[in-house]
């Protein structure tokens, strides 16, 4: 048996971990379009916050299907943490509780460049936002783009519900740095994968997440302020130098997410 053929027998193993708490509106959503998944290993890990409103009773129906615990943590990025150490697939990536893929074939359609080329360590694609009573309604396209490091001097940063990468390299890079950060510890993941330890990427052109409008960093104007000391931190915490026109241009690319739709049928 050749390479090619090797390749193409290989079964990846990915993980998707959901983190959530109060969640039981959209947490069914969530998980039908992950066990919707077509390629055949996936492993899907919930970390739940000891929810109280039905949500741990909703994860209990899919029985053995789902790998999960609920219990108090101290935040967001603790409960990720806890997920990426709970998983054992090859490679990970998160979806949110208020998000959903919005095709089956997303784990797949990594899965088909890793056949051809299995030195990429991480993928991401597009993501569009929705409204949250009409999910069929783009509020903000997320065009990710092809990949190039040094795009993170000009404030890009790949959608992080879109992003997976290597497990052992998250582990390399101790996960998300919880104590620190309060809103961008998925730019400061991302920002020490890609930028500092220069991980292999790859772009893949498709609508892979849908999400509920909403978020942390985004919520309010404060909260905006604070994202913006914490892009700053997260250049300092791995010893890099960024530009200060890093850090504006990085809010500023969202704008034109509010005017762009993809032409291309095939993308959604």
């Amino acid at each position: 048996m050749n390479i090619s053929e090797q390749l193409n027998n290989r079964v990846f193993s990915f993980t998707v971990v959901t983190v959530c708490f109060n969640n039981a509106t959209t947490i069914r959503q969530t998980i039908e379009s992950v066990l919707a998944q077509t390629h055949p290993d996936i492993e899907y890990v919930i970390v739940d916050g000891a929810s109280t409103d039905g949500t741990v009773e909703i994860i209990k129906e899919y029985g053995d299907r789902i790998k999960w615990i609920s219990e108090p943590d101290r935040g967001l990025y603790f409960a990720m943490n806890k997920g990426w150490k709970m998983a054992s697939g090859e490679y990970l990536g998160y979806l949110n509780a208020d998000d959903f893929f919005n095709r089956n074939d997303v784990i797949e359609s990594m899965v088909n460049v890793l056949r051809v080329n299995p030195q990429i360590f991480a993928f991401y694609g597009d993501l569009a936002y929705v409204k949250a009573d009409d999910t069929s309604k783009i509020v903000r396209y997320w065009k990710a783009g092809s990949y190039w490091r040094y795009s993170f001097l000009f404030g890009w940063m790949p959608p992080h519900p879109t992003f997976y990468a290597r497990r052992l390299a998250i582990k390399a890079v101790n996960g998300f740095r919880a104590q620190e950060f309060k809103s961008a510890a998925d730019y400061q993941l991302m920002l020490g994968l890609l930028y500092k330890e220069r991980i292999p990427a790859h772009y893949i052109p498709i609508l892979m997440v849908r999400m509920r409008v909403g978020g942390i960093s985004n919520s309010s104007l404060k909260n905006r302020l604070r994202a913006f000391r914490e892009d700053r931190r997260a250049w300092k915490v791995y010893g890099l130098i960024c530009w200060f026109p890093t850090l504006i241009l990085k809010p500023l690319r969202k704008i034109y997410q509010y005017f762009y739709r993809p032409k291309d049928e095939n993308i959604l």
